[in-house]
């Protein structure tokens, strides 16, 4: 004889109820954590762009510092009115005279690019020279202006030649000098 299955009893009303809040709250977190690491994503991005054109503005600035160093070598006092490199390899061995002069450290590479593919700009005296260095991103950049007030918008925009904003002449062995805001402040 077979017997009849029991029914299983009924789930309590709440049991239910509590479900469909523990589920509600646990997708009111997701969404919440998914929206923090959304912002957190976009001010790592925001910080890596920034320093990547801090960099851009020290090595350009390495480089027409190098450039200038590299004019007053070949015997001009004027800024500007030296020789001027042919390549970069030229300004890291300076073998012209009798001892040899090294303007640059090392061939800094393009930060946007990851390369040290910059793009020399014609010196207008001599077409075969360069007197200043550009990048060859098409990255926007975050900052708008130079220091000088020009304004950029691509990091190929930003061109550091002796004497300009971005790149100051260098002086004789002296250090730069600070702004008085600067220089009269505490560093603590």
């Amino acid at each position: 004889m077979v017997l009849p299955e029991p029914t299983p009893a009924p789930k309590p009303e709440r049991c239910r109820r509590q479900r469909g809040f523990t589920y509600l709250g646990l997708l009111f977190f997701v969404a919440i954590t998914a929206a923090a690491l959304a912002a957190l994503g976009q001010s790592w991005s925001t910080a890596a762009q920034r320093e990547k054109e801090r960099e851009l503005e020290f090595r350009g600035s390495e480089i027409a510092r190098a450039i200038a160093s590299y004019q007053k070598a070949s015997g001009s006092q004027a800024p500007g009115q030296g020789q001027s490199p042919q390549t970069l390899n030229d300004l890291l061995a300076d073998s012209r005279g009798p001892k040899t002069l090294y303007h640059l450290r090392r061939l800094y590479a393009d930060p946007f690019t990851g390369k040290p593919d910059w793009v020399l700009v014609p010196d207008p005296v001599n077409p075969k020279s360069f007197n200043a260095v550009h990048s060859r991103s098409e990255q926007a950049l975050l900052r708008q202006t130079q220091a000088d007030g020009t304004p950029v918008q691509l990091a190929r925009d930003w061109i550091f030649a002796p004497g300009a904003a971005g790149a100051p002449a260098s002086k004789t062995g002296a250090e730069p000098e600070l702004p008085k805001s600067a220089a009269s402040s505490p560093l603590f």
